[in-house]
């Protein structure tokens, strides 16, 4: 879906390459956190670190990330740190 007519997104298009590279990764950084900070705060309380790093990769990356794998690799870290 987009809402935004073709004079307003020409407009924030121009502004946005008036930046500078470094302008520019400096606000997608900020914007990416600020996602980040949104789907954290809607988890519940009590998830441990690792459940919480699956979650989040699951959110922010869906299918992109092979989320069986990123689990088990986080979940054999986490059992091999408490091992040691």
């Amino acid at each position: 879906m987009n809402d935004t007519s073709d004079e307003i997104a020409e407009m924030m298009r121009e502004r946005l390459m008036a930046l500078s590279g470094a302008e520019r990764m400096e606000l997608a950084s900020s914007m990416f956190d600020a996602a980040r900070e949104m789907v954290l705060a809607s988890f519940p309380e009590g998830l441990s670190e690792t459940e919480i790093k699956i979650r989040l990769c699951e959110r922010l990356y869906g299918d992109e990330v092979n989320q069986r794998g990123f689990a088990e690799y986080l979940r054999a870290r986490e059992k091999a740190g408490s091992s040691q």
